[in-house]
């Protein structure tokens, strides 16, 4: 990080155009440490810096890193067709930053979705070479059988994949419910494996990515947070070898 003008750290965070920046800076808008700082000229030091604008403290963040809980009847793009997009649930701010998700879900499908505005992070998270396991909770139609668990497991064939695709792990939790694990990512994954191994998947959440879970977030539904440089070392193949 470096020192940049107060309009221009404005500007990198989402408060709207250069010109919008100065204006709320020479209003008085922006304090930091209590004090209003009022010239949009003057440089200002990045590193740690935690500034207020209209009674609201914001950090300073090169790049945002962000987790959300997504709700069922949301789209995972910036030009959503048929349901609110999930950018919708997201500060205005971020938005501004192109915060883009990383990957996608299903409009009915819930649960872990990353979000971020950093290129390169956005493209190695979804690059298949780096086989992050993905943890789903899926409901299914029909009772869940052994048969079923061991169809997932051993490998199923989809129309348009050379190879049968297989569960790196997938367990029973209820009648109507397993645990399943897969690294692949492919389109409508885990519903088409369902199908094809004669079942079918009524409800699906994400709970983890990698060994970073949901549950250790505390996020419900619609809730979003940052994740630190702590969560982010988690979402790697294996945390503990890494």
């Amino acid at each position: 990080m470096s020192k940049l003008s107060f309009d221009r750290v404005l500007q990198s965070q989402g408060f709207g155009t250069r010109k919008y920046c100065r204006e709320l800076i020479e209003d008085g808008e922006v304090s930091i440490a209590g004090v209003v700082h009022d010239n949009y000229k003057e440089l200002i030091e990045t590193q740690g810096l935690v500034f207020t604008i209209f009674e609201e403290e914001w950090t300073y963040r090169e790049h945002v890193y962000l987790c959300l809980n997504k709700p069922a009847n949301f789209e995972c793009s910036r030009k959503p067709s048929h349901h609110p997009g999930v950018l919708t649930l997201l500060p205005e701010q971020l938005a501004w930053r192109d915060v883009q998700p990383v990957g996608r879900l299903d409009h009915d499908t819930t649960g872990m979705l990353l979000m971020s505005d950093d290129g390169p992070f956005i493209h190695a998270q979804s690059s298949p070479k780096r086989h992050v396991p993905k943890l789903y909770v899926a409901t299914t139609a029909e009772p869940v059988t052994d048969e079923l668990v061991q169809k997932l497991l051993s490998g199923v064939q989809l129309h348009d994949e050379p190879a049968p695709l297989a569960a790196q792990s997938c367990v029973q939790i209820a009648e109507f419910q397993l645990q399943i694990v897969l690294e692949q990512g492919k389109y409508h994954q885990v519903k088409r494996m369902l199908a094809a191994a004669g079942n079918h998947c009524a409800a699906l959440t994400r709970t983890a990515i990698g060994q970073l879970t949901l549950a250790s977030l505390g996020l419900e539904e619609g809730e979003w947070c940052y994740l630190e440089p702590e969560h982010l070392a988690l979402l790697v193949p294996d945390a503990e070898n890494s």
